[in-house]
């Protein structure tokens, strides 16, 4: 492998590469021989960090529904026995349920690995690590990848067991029983979700089993569910909760098939949303909020953490309505879960770390972004309000949901960007200072939030450095109507003296 450039296939705290050719400019870097080294290199870091010798290492692998998914796991499996290691090879998998493979009694993996690129187009794919304690940093992920350069891997004396696994069956059981513990249906104990229609849209990801294995054993009705199958060219739509397209078609199947829930996944099942009975999306600030009012009856007065970009209307639902504390901080799941992690270390309750994209961990669940599990907390409150008359609807009437809402994603033209993206954020606090209106938002972790005070504007802007790419994302939300166009126009004007910056996002204005 030389002249091979490792270190491109490193992103934050996972692998990600493109694994199949189809657009142009992308050329493959994600092989399954590379995968197979990659495997190698992971046994080897486990040796290391558990004193354990290759022989004794039991790892198990699972995939995605992507077209390049059977090979890259072959490859990996073949690799990893190679040095002597067992391999549970569970195929079809989730990236929680691997997880949960390394805590599992009956297996109790050493580790797991999950080959997905979640949403990203059909072509890319990547590899997620995980031991008991949870998925690897991003530190970690750069000793992996300085090992696969050195590929200098004893091979066993004996080749490790290949075992196939369906542990997908096994996690989903456990979902169920959650739900028939937390319901506790005085009458019907065993299908508790029984009358209730509920849909689910995997998006031709992996998450169709939820449908047949954990919905219906609880007795929902699930007609109407769709691109359960897993197909990794994604005909339908993207799966991923963000998309728009995606959450319209899930809106439309719950309107249409009269449902009292609907849920939607992405590709690997770590993040997921759902739609109401009214076709509503709990999406974004609206599953926070849904999710915050659980945690909080729960665990009244903790701490809900978040990423950057969440609304006022939701930190004042918070606080205000659900009497808990919100902690605002900075994008990116793992840094969301890091920081509810670190609040309780230091004596600060926090049960919930979830990012707007519906990434959502609980300290209940290992912190573990968990989509299935979040979706099992939402259907345990929908079958508590079946039992009370009553629809989930009502729990967050009291949010303030902006009048409008946008993102503008400004791309840096320069090798230093984040060096240049930077300086931006920095002349923008300086520049706030000379702005009567505008009022510099204090415990901000991540770039500026300035709040717009004027009548016709009325509310906020969060200008921030993108976590990997070359781009200063620009988010602003106003409670009034034309309050996103004066605002983001007063930042344009403020960004035209930087001629690194490419500003055709604000073209839509």
């Amino acid at each position: 492998m030389q002249n091979f450039d490792w270190k491109k296939l490193q992103n934050g705290s996972d692998i990600r590469g493109v694994a199949l050719e189809g657009i142009p400019g992308e050329s493959v870097n994600l092989t399954p021989e590379i995968a197979k080294i990659l495997g190698q290199a992971f046994i080897s870091w486990l040796e290391k960090k558990l004193g354990k010798s290759a022989s004794k290492l039991i790892i198990s692998l699972g995939r995605d529904s992507r077209l390049s998914g059977p090979d890259l796991l072959a490859a990996t499996s073949e690799g990893i026995s190679l040095l002597g290691s067992t391999v549970y090879n569970f195929e079809i998998a989730s990236t929680p349920a691997m997880f949960m493979s390394t805590i599992n009694p009956d297996l109790s993996c050493d580790g797991a690995i999950m080959l997905t690129a979640s949403h990203l187009p059909f072509n890319r794919n990547g590899l997620k690590f995980f031991t008991k304690n949870g998925g690897l940093n991003k530190g970690d992920i750069t000793e992996i990848l300085n090992l696969a350069e050195n590929n200098n891997f004893p091979v066993g004396t004996e080749k490790g067991n290949i075992k196939d696994y369906d542990f997908i069956s096994v996690y989903s059981e456990g979902l169920v029983k959650k739900v028939r513990e937390g319901v506790n249906h005085t009458e019907n104990f065993e299908q508790p979700l029984k009358g209730l229609k509920i849909i689910v849209d995997a998006g031709n990801g992996a998450g169709g089993f939820y449908a047949e294995k954990v919905l219906k054993p609880l007795g929902a009705d699930t007609e109407g569910s769709q691109f359960l199958d897993p197909d990794g060219t994604f005909p339908n739509h993207i799966p991923n909760p963000e998309n728009e397209e995606a959450m319209e078609s899930i809106c439309r199947a719950v309107i249409d098939n009269k449902a009292d829930f609907g849920i939607i996944f992405d590709t690997d099942v770590d993040r997921g949303a759902a739609v109401d009975n009214f076709g509503k999306e709990l999406n974004r600030n609206r599953l926070i909020a849904l999710i915050s009012a659980t945690i909080l009856k729960e665990h009244p007065g903790s701490t809900i953490v978040t990423d950057s970009i969440t609304s006022d209307g939701l930190s004042e639902f918070i606080t205000q309505e659900l009497n808990g504390v919100h902690h605002r901080f900075r994008r990116g799941y793992k840094n969301v879960i890091n920081e509810a992690i670190r609040l309780n270390n230091e004596g600060q309750e926090s049960w919930l770390a979830i990012e707007t994209s519906g990434h959502g961990a609980m300290k209940e669940n290992y912190f573990l972004d968990d989509g299935a599990y979040l979706v099992t907390k939402l259907l345990i409150k929908l079958a508590n309000c079946q039992q009370e008359g009553k629809n989930l609807a009502e729990f967050i009437a009291k949010l303030q949901e902006p009048e409008e809402s946008q993102e503008f994603r400004v791309k840096i033209n320069t090798e230093s960007f984040q060096d240049y993206g930077n300086q931006v954020i920095e002349k923008l606090k300086e520049f706030v200072i000379t702005q009567d209106d505008w009022q510099l938002v204090p415990n901000n972790y991540e770039g500026v939030r300035i709040s717009c005070c004027s009548g016709d504007e009325n509310g906020w802007l969060l200008l921030r450095l993108s976590l990997h790419d070359p781009v200063i994302p620009l988010n602003v939300e106003s409670n009034v109507s034309g309050g996103v166009k004066k605002i983001a126009n007063r930042v344009l004007e403020f960004l035209k003296d930087f001629d690194a910056l490419d500003l055709t996002a604000f073209h839509v204005l």
